[in-house]
């Protein structure tokens, strides 16, 4: 009966014996769309064939260069990619169990190999293979999930916040990758009445990062409610930066505010960062005076300045990473910048961080915000 192969695959045949090579061959011959089958004579002359482009490897444990399991330990840490067959003798039929509880998808005993036999067994341990290769591919996925939802838990904390004069609200949302990468958020307020806000971005993307920007993020609060502030706070965190980064080229840019207890005025210091909004009694405007210094972990001795901002009694501030400047907006796909920013946020009136992000459409990057604003007596 002719074997069953329908498409045309290429294999690596592992046999020492010519004989039992040419009677594997032969066989496969047969198949409607025969296999391209290259041969090694043993496990040293396989190594040098097993490429990715071989999809199913048949071979026999009685090799001059290894004995039994070693064999299939070889292939199979060479060719993760590759369906594995196992070619035993009669005598050695409990080695073939063993060799599938080791990894390979089937074994096959020479002296009852025939044409329709040797194909479905290609057949069902490629499909075996598949079925493996999924499966490992959903719990790597899985362990991914999981892995991104601690790291964003870091990312986004519960405020501490003990006044119902503060409104507050915050939006954390992935770019087009997907991808979980270093922007941050956070606020606290101190035991005087203090509101302290921070928003930043660690350059790249993937859990390296995301992991630096919890431990910044983290650093950060632990500072602001030791009552660190200013410069001391932001040359720590730069300490942190550089012995924690995996690449000298990596920095941080933030914004943080700190808003005097009577509610009426804020201290910022913009990292390298873009400008906070402000809106004031009415009038939408980008913070002026900055930024207050380069970005963390570029200047060993960098200083930044602070930017005093009077607030009045009816005020809002968003801090936002580039993500949403960076957004591509139009028919024409350009990027928004700041001062499309302004022009949105003057067009709806207020800040509504929704109706602003759906506005905006796409993002190329992720997106943190923080929006604090003072509630009506």
């Amino acid at each position: 009966m002719t074997a069953n192969l329908s498409e045309t695959l290429t294999l690596l045949l592992i046999e020492d014996d010519d004989g039992d090579a040419f009677l594997v061959e032969e066989l496969l011959a047969e198949a409607d769309a025969p296999p391209d089958i290259f041969r090694a004579r043993s496990l040293h002359e396989a190594k040098t064939k097993l490429t990715t482009k071989i999809q199913c490897v048949l071979v026999d444990l009685s090799l001059p260069d290894a004995s039994r399991l070693e064999a299939l330990e070889e292939v199979l840490g060479l060719a993760p990619h590759a369906a594995v067959l196992v070619l035993t003798g009669l005598r050695d039929v409990h080695v073939g169990v063993a060799a599938v509880q080791a990894g390979a998808q089937d074994y096959l005993v020479k002296q009852d190999i025939d044409a329709r036999l040797l194909a479905r067994a290609i057949r069902y341990a490629m499909e075996r293979k598949r079925a493996d290769l999924a499966q490992l591919r959903l719990v790597q996925a899985e362990l991914t999930a999981k892995e991104n939802a601690r790291l964003q838990s870091g990312l986004l904390p519960v405020a501490l916040l003990h006044t119902a004069e503060i409104e507050h609200t915050t939006r954390y949302l992935p770019g087009s990758g997907g991808t979980l990468a270093g922007d941050f958020l956070d606020t606290v307020q101190t035991p005087d009445g203090s509101v302290h806000v921070v928003v930043g971005d660690v350059c790249g993307h993937g859990p390296d990062e995301a992991a630096l920007g919890v431990a910044l993020r983290i650093a950060w609060r632990t500072l602001v409610l030791a009552g660190q502030t200013g410069d001391t706070l932001l040359r720590t965190l730069d300490a942190l930066l550089r012995a924690e980064r995996k690449a000298p080229e990596i920095f941080t840019t933030l914004c943080m505010a700190t808003i005097s207890p009577d509610l009426r005025h804020a201290t910022l210091r913009v990292v390298g960062h873009p400008p906070p909004v402000l809106v004031r009694d009415g009038a939408v405007e980008v913070l002026a005076g900055g930024p207050s210094g380069p970005p963390l972990g570029i200047f060993p001795d960098a200083e930044w300045s602070a930017i005093e901002v009077p607030l009045g009694d009816k005020w809002s501030i968003m801090l936002y990473t580039d993500g949403l400047i960076e957004a591509s907006v139009g028919e024409r796909h350009e990027l928004l910048g700041v001062d499309g920013l302004i022009d949105l946020v003057r067009e709806h009136g207020s800040i509504d961080l929704d109706r602003l992000i759906t506005h905006v459409g796409t993002l190329s990057d992720d997106l943190a915000v923080v929006l604090v604003s003072r509630r009506r007596a």
